[in-house]
């Protein structure tokens, strides 16, 4: 089970003009601010990763603004698992559960639940704040990792499981958070 003091959150690549040709981008962008903001509440650390930002641009404002005071980690490979940086922040965070959540789900999304699911994290998808720019290629992504061991979520679930009870202002908070 997800909890605030065993999970991560990892944001990846939602950049520039390829953000935006998305499928369902508007979607994607609007579950992506959801989900941020209910890890915040509940205080679920945070990774904000970037492909290439000198080349790709940087994350798009609908998501970035709800990352205030976080800085993203610039990555050239396609798996966050093998970049560094990364690998280091997770290391500190310790986490039992990371959760993905970017662009493109086939690719950087499904290259890093492969590279975590080694490392023996369960690794958890959140398949509607993930895309593609084909439809197809994201069902064959989220294929692949249910395949290869990791669990394949939504935005209501994970933060429903991560809240863990239906009581208290924090429940509330994140009630309007969803609506």
């Amino acid at each position: 089970m997800l909890n605030p003091k065993n999970t991560a959150l990892v944001i990846i690549d939602v950049q520039g003009r390829l953000a935006r040709i998305m499928q369902k981008a508007d979607d994607l962008f609007k579950n992506l601010a959801m989900l941020i903001k209910g890890a915040r509440l509940l205080e679920v650390p945070i990774i904000w990763m970037e492909q290439l930002p000198d080349k790709l641009g940087s994350t798009v404002a609908e998501v970035s603004e709800h990352l205030d005071g976080l800085q993203p980690i610039a990555k050239g490979v396609f798996s966050c698992g093998q970049n560094a940086e990364f690998n280091a922040t997770l290391d500190e965070i310790n986490p039992e559960n990371v959760v993905l959540a970017g662009i493109e789900t086939h690719v950087c999304v499904y290259q890093s639940a492969m590279d975590l699911l080694k490392k023996n994290y369960n690794v958890e998808v959140v398949a509607d704040a993930t895309s593609t720019r084909l439809e197809h290629n994201k069902e064959i992504g989220l294929e692949k990792i249910r395949r290869a061991g990791g669990q394949i979520t939504s935005v209501e679930t994970a933060l429903f499981e991560l809240q863990g009870k239906a009581t208290g202002d924090q429940f509330k908070q994140l009630i309007e958070i969803i609506k």
